[in-house]
């Protein structure tokens, strides 16, 4: 198969697994979806939306979160991990919304950027997922899965969605990272992968990936 046959097959096979995608994280808004995506960081979406709706409860929005001290929200959100930087960027990023943006949030990645805790990829999710504006972020899902397809060298993240943004079409960027990520977990994980289940690796997948499944197959 060609290159551009690969990526045919790829978008064909995903949309025919997901022809409808669920959002992994719960929300209502792009703020409570900028603060689930900010929490998500280095813990499962299973958790945070454990924990999320405790948060909303007492805070859904800019103004009563600033009204809640950074060591408030950090007891609450503690579960998900890292909770002494991320109480302090939620704190931070709401007292910024209503500073600079009127409680509203902004829809370029690059004002998003600017706030604390939030990085490339959690404004990726956002503007994509909130507002449907083309983006492609890059989790360790997608950076797993462009590798084992040979889409990319898999040296980093940002190459990784250079790769992604250049063999995709844009109009379906938004639909195709969540359709990869739920096909990473659902079919193709990083621990207890079957190959005989991941049709699209099995198919089109780099035969030094393959070659090494089979390989560590015969060892166990």
């Amino acid at each position: 198969m060609t290159k551009a046959e690969k990526v045919d097959f790829t978008i064909k096979t995903l949309k025919e697994i997901y022809p409808s995608i669920p959002v992994p994280l719960d929300h209502k808004d792009p703020y409570t979806l900028l603060i689930a995506v900010l929490m998500s960081a280095q813990s499962t979406d299973v958790r945070v939306n454990q924990i999320t709706p405790l948060l909303f409860e007492r805070a859904d929005n800019p103004y009563d979160m600033v009204k809640l001290s950074v060591e408030e929200i950090r007891d609450i959100i503690r579960p998900v991990g890292l909770s002494p930087m991320k109480s302090k960027g939620i704190h931070g990023l709401s007292e910024i919304l209503i500073e600079k943006y009127d409680g509203v949030v902004p829809q370029e990645i690059e004002l998003l950027e600017e706030f604390p805790a939030v990085g490339h990829k959690t404004a990726s999710v956002v503007v994509s997922q909130a507002f449907g504006i083309p983006a492609f972020p890059v989790d360790t899902h997608i950076h797993r899965l462009m590798y084992r397809w040979g889409f990319t060298n898999g040296k980093n993240v940002v190459q990784t969605e250079k790769d992604a943004k250049r063999l995709f079409p844009k109009e379906i960027w938004n639909d195709l990272h969540l359709q990869i990520i739920w096909y990473g977990r659902e079919y193709s994980p990083a621990r207890g992968w079957n190959l005989d289940n991941d049709i699209i690796t099995k198919t089109i997948g780099r035969k030094t990936v393959i070659d090494g499944y089979y390989k560590a197959k015969k060892t166990r």
